[in-house]
């Protein structure tokens, strides 16, 4: 495929979105829910024209790499964004004392979880039971804990995958805004990631039996967040923000949903898991790389 990485147009309009008021202007400040609404349909749109013309355009602003998907032509860009992957395009970590990444992304913030605490970006916290929707006793369950921030930008892999043989114990759906969730908002809204529409998905590692919490965080022109080990036809914004409970259990690398946009999300593991060392923030990730290790105790002899 014709790549436009490397062409004047794509350069000047990287300039321009370098201009930090102008692009939190253009990204934030325009009617954010309209905005996602209207890209949720127009991007479903299967009119071979409206097709073509809307890839370029996704292609010219974002880096975009399709040469790993299942599919090599896409009935509409909706399709392009939720494309799968051709068989091996993602080796996952089997070493079962290592926690992957779940989806392909770009490390931010991470470390440890000190008195309910973590970091958006450097010097900017938020509150832990906030990211959780007020859940006191799963913020605590973390307390000590590691985190990492995986920032999935539009032109990436928009599936999500399990860190970890696990199984599935709840679901919850908080509503929110739609706020960008690049470097340049996360510097100037405060407690972004808590003010966003999110889903909790609470794990239990098959393991040792640890519990790691899965955040994916919406942003601006994400249409929508899917789960497809819900029942079928399960649309998470119906439930009313119930907690659904859930059986459902799944190999590490297992599908598990997909943002139809790019997004965030959050990795919450409690204490005695370690980040892997060389990880530091603007890393690339693939999903399946490894992310974290499990504690020691943990670790099979």
């Amino acid at each position: 495929m014709m790549t436009v990485s490397g062409s004047p147009l794509r350069r000047a309009l990287a300039r321009v979105g370098a201009q930090e008021d102008l692009n939190f202007l253009l990204t934030n400040r325009l009617p954010r829910r309209l905005a996602t609404r209207f890209m949720g349909w127009f991007s479903r749109i299967e009119q071979p024209l409206v097709r073509d013309f809307s890839i370029a355009t996704w292609r010219l602003f974002c880096d975009v790499d399709l040469s790993d998907a299942r599919e090599t032509c896409f009935p509409s860009l909706h399709a392009a964004f939720i494309r799968t992957l051709r068989p091996g395009a993602r080796p996952v970590e089997a070493d079962p004392t290592i926690l992957t990444s779940p989806s392909d992304a770009i490390l931010g913030a991470h470390g440890r979880i000190e008195a309910g605490r973590l970091f958006q970006i450097k010097g900017l916290s938020y509150r832990l039971v906030d990211l959780l929707g007020g859940d006191a006793q799963l913020a605590d369950a973390h307390e000590g804990g590691t985190y990492a921030t995986l920032r999935l930008t539009a032109g990436m892999y928009h599936r999500f995958h399990a860190p970890h043989d696990a199984r599935v114990e709840s679901v919850r759906h908080i509503w929110g805004d739609t706020w960008n969730v690049n470097p340049i908002a996360l510097k100037r809204v405060e407690n972004l990631f808590c003010r966003n529409e999110r889903a909790v998905l609470r794990l239990r590692v098959t393991e040792a039996g640890h519990a790691v919490t899965l955040v994916p965080v919406a942003a601006i022109l994400v249409a929508g967040l899917r789960l497809g080990f819900l029942p079928e036809g399960r649309v998470l914004r119906g439930t009313g923000g119930r907690t659904l409970p859930c059986t459902t259990r799944l190999a590490k690398g297992d599908e598990m949903g997909w943002f139809e946009h790019g997004s965030t999300i959050v990795v919450l593991a409690p204490e005695g898991f370690t980040l892997l060392p060389g990880l530091t923030e603007g890393r690339s990730l693939r999903m399946g790389e490894p992310l974290m290790r499990l504690p020691a105790a943990a670790r099979p002899e």
